[in-house]
C-alpha cells in the first residue's frame, strides 16, 4: 500500500487585532491554577482587506500553570457595521530571555514567547461569512496596555 501524499498545512494573513487591555484582576483558585480575568476595554482591526473597531466589554480568564498560561478570551468586534462574536483561546509560555526582559522593564521579543491562540468567529453578515467558515491562528505579543494579535487563517 502505497503512502497518502499529506496535505502541509498553509497560513494565509489577514489582520491585525489590537487589543486594548485593562490591568488584569486576581479572581483566585481556578481549575488547575490561579484564575484571573484581564477587562477588553476597546481596540482596532486593521489589515489591507478590512478595518473594524474591537468594542468594549469583553475580556480574557487565564489560568496560570507556573510557566504555561491557558487563555480564553471572549470578545466583540464591529466591521462594516457588523458585529462578529469572537471566541479566542490558546497558550503563553516565555523562555528565559523573555523573562529577563520582563523583569528588566523591557517589552520581550516575540520569537521568546510562545503566545498563539486559535479563533473561531460568529456573525451572520454575509461579507464576512469567511471569517465564520475557516479556522484561523493568531501569533500575539504583548505592548503597552495591549495585546497585539496577528490573525491568519488556515489554508
Amino acid at each position: 500500500m502505497t503512502e497518502p501524499e499529506l496535505m502541509t498545512p498553509a497560513l494565509e494573513y489577514c489582520f491585525e487585532l489590537q487589543v486594548d487591555v485593562a490591568p488584569p484582576r486576581r479572581i483566585g483558585r481556578g481549575e488547575g491554577g490561579q484564575l484571573h480575568f484581564t477587562p477588553i476595554t476597546g481596540g482596532r482591526l486593521v489589515s489591507p482587506r478590512t478595518e473594524g473597531t474591537v468594542l468594549p466589554g469583553g475580556g480574557d480568564w487565564w489560568i496560570d500553570h507556573g510557566v504555561t498560561t491557558q487563555l480564553d478570551a471572549r470578545y466583540l468586534v464591529e466591521i462594516d457595521g457588523h458585529v462578529v462574536d469572537v471566541v479566542n483561546r490558546g497558550y503563553w509560555r516565555a523562555n528565559a530571555a523573555a523573562i529577563e526582559r520582563f523583569e528588566s522593564g523591557e517589552a520581550p521579543r516575540e520569537e521568546d514567547l510562545y503566545y498563539r491562540t486559535a479563533f473561531v468567529f460568529q456573525t451572520d453578515a454575509d461579507d464576512l461569512r469567511w471569517l465564520a467558515e475557516s479556522q484561523f491562528i493568531g501569533y500575539a505579543r504583548p505592548e503597552d496596555d495591549q495585546v497585539v494579535i496577528r490573525v491568519f487563517r488556515v489554508v
